[in-house]
């Protein structure tokens, strides 16, 4: 994330998501917060990447961090105009949610 193009790097990890992996947290947590003033949308997926890890393999020592990546996605969430093909915030919660109902201490971290 030293590297000055921000914007490229925004673009490839938009258009590389799926091949992101949220257990790289060390790389993808710098990445968030360089890239969330000017490029809201991709410090989203990065955050995303980390809580999907999390949950999808219970790792219950991480679902605080998690949780306040997802607070971090609401806030950004403001600041995103158009999530393009990527679920708006309501729908990615409503997809956690959906997958991950019984992890209540995710839910329980993550507030109301």
């Amino acid at each position: 994330m030293s590297w000055p193009a921000l914007d490229k790097a925004a673009t490839l990890v938009c258009t590389r998501a799926a091949e992101l992996d949220g257990d790289h947290y060390e790389l993808l947590t710098p990445a968030s917060e360089r890239l969330q003033e000017k490029y809201p949308l991709a410090a989203t997926i990065a955050l995303r990447a980390m809580i999907d890890f999390t949950l999808d393999r219970a790792k219950s020592s991480r679902y605080r961090f998690a949780a306040r990546h997802l607070v971090e996605c609401e806030r950004l969430s403001t600041k995103i105009s158009d999530f393009d093909t990527f679920a708006s915030h309501p729908g990615y919660v409503a997809e956690l949610r959906g997958k991950h109902a019984k992890k209540t201490g995710f839910w329980t971290a993550a507030g109301p």
